[in-house]
């Protein structure tokens, strides 16, 4: 019953909308501030950079991913949906607006392909 588990409810909510922009084409708009995103992003450059391209080999690429998404991902790891080590440490210390703040930055960052693969 879905109904048990109402984090794991929301988490499907949220992922089911991601899906849906992104398959669309889409974008939301902004919630969140991406000059406080950038600031609060300073705890993230360890691993996922500044610009939002990974500096560590198990942390993925954040540069221009969708806001919605961002935010998913980010109340799954707070909600202990999602389990990481350390995001389940960052995330917890983020507040709802904090987490729409860094999805705003972090999906505003414009990202550039130079070279195809076989091409």
């Amino acid at each position: 019953m879905i109904f048990a588990y109402p984090k794991a409810a929301r988490l499907a909510v949220h992922l089911f909308a991601s899906a849906c922009l992104l398959v669309a084409g889409g974008s939301a708009c902004s919630a969140g501030d991406v000059k406080a995103g950038r600031t609060k992003a300073l705890m993230c450059q360890a691993c996922h950079g500044l610009d939002g391209l990974s500096k560590a080999p198990d942390a993925p690429n954040i540069a221009a991913q969708i806001e919605p998404y961002v935010v998913a991902q980010l109340q799954a790891y707070k909600s202990g949906v999602r389990k990481n080590d350390a995001m389940s440490v960052v995330a917890s210390s983020l507040s709802d607006t904090d987490i729409e703040d860094l999805a705003a930055y972090f999906s505003a960052i414009e990202i550039n392909v130079v070279k195809m693969p076989g091409g």
